[in-house]
């Protein structure tokens, strides 16, 4: 196991040297630069702020110099807020977007898992169809068309929840499950396929030919099974979900991480958006690691050490 772990931290290195050496190199190839604005600069000023941010330095000296401090998670100025680095706003935003990541994650893994067991167990019956059909609507709307249809009910005509901003845990139910619709119908409909080729193995129908219960052949020998495909999924999606809300944040007007990368690119403020792409990218490498060690958890047939060995 620690073989396995060392190998693929040695993986995750090396991925966010390309994922920094492939940023750096688009932001250098971007046309303009951080300092152009609609507002005209002097070239007087212009040459001086480049040449206090190291603009001026050779290439190479910028990109190894960015290296370094990226090694040391300093992501260096913001270019468009005076006095603030960029880690700083990471460490403002972020914990928005990861309480609003995890909220859609649980939403979406809870319902998804429950609608496709049930949609398994009635195959071919009115709870398979309606579940379907809700997973069809799930995929086929955006997240952003699900949002404003969830504010324009709840919060316009029922009153019953906040329309945006982010200050307490009411004000994040809506967009939570805006966020959570499209994880959740996939979830269901992957659930629902797995658990239909569950059912029909060999080794449950040998558990109901020994007399145990429906209840307990699906879901101790079953549901642990049909999961498997879910967990494989869970990687991308989390890191989906917790970097992927910037729509959501925008029109709920919640302050998350999302947000700042958007305004970022609008701003053109170079170190923002190479700073949060390194960041997204930790997080989703990490969650990969993860969901591999719980998928070998979940199913004991696989054996992660051998596999990092064999590999």
């Amino acid at each position: 196991m620690a073989r396995y772990l060392l190998k693929r931290i040695g993986y995750i290195l090396i991925s966010l040297l390309f994922i920094i050496t492939i940023t750096f190199g688009l932001m250098k190839l971007a046309p303009s630069g951080p300092f152009t604005s609609e507002r005209k600069t002097s070239p007087a000023i212009e040459r001086q702020m480049q040449e206090a941010y190291g603009l001026n330095d050779p290439i190479h000296e910028q990109y190894f110099n960015y290296l370094i401090s990226a090694a040391k998670f300093d992501f260096g100025p913001s270019f468009k807020y005076e006095g603030q680095q960029v880690t700083d706003i990471i460490k403002r935003s972020f914990p928005y977007s990861l309480i609003l990541g995890l909220e859609a994650i649980f939403i979406a893994l809870a319902f998804g898992v429950l609608f496709g067991t049930v949609a398994a167990i009635r195959h071919n019956k009115g709870s398979d169809y309606t579940v379907m059909v809700i997973a069809i609507l799930g995929i086929s709307v955006p997240s952003f068309v699900m949002a404003t249809i969830l504010q324009y009910i709840f919060s316009m005509q029922l009153s019953l929840l906040p329309i945006a901003r982010f200050e307490s845990f009411a004000h994040t139910i809506l967009p939570a499950f805006a966020l959570a619709t499209t994880p959740l119908a996939f979830i269901a409909r992957l659930m629902r396929s797995s658990m239909l080729e569950v059912l029909n193995a060999d080794y449950i129908k040998t558990a109901k030919s020994k007399g145990l219960s429906e209840r307990v052949v699906i879901y101790k020998h079953g549901l642990r099974n049909a999961i498997l495909p879910v967990v494989s999924y869970m990687g991308p999606l989390v890191a989906g979900i917790l970097t992927g809300s910037f729509i959501i944040e925008k029109i709920f007007g919640i302050p998350g991480l999302g947000r700042e990368f958007v305004e970022s690119v609008t701003n053109r403020d170079y170190t923002v958006i190479m700073g949060t792409t390194v960041f997204f990218s930790v997080l989703l490498l990490i969650s990969i690691l993860i969901v591999d060690l719980i998928y070998g958890w979940v199913d004991p047939r696989i054996k992660l050490a051998n596999k990092g060995a064999n590999s």
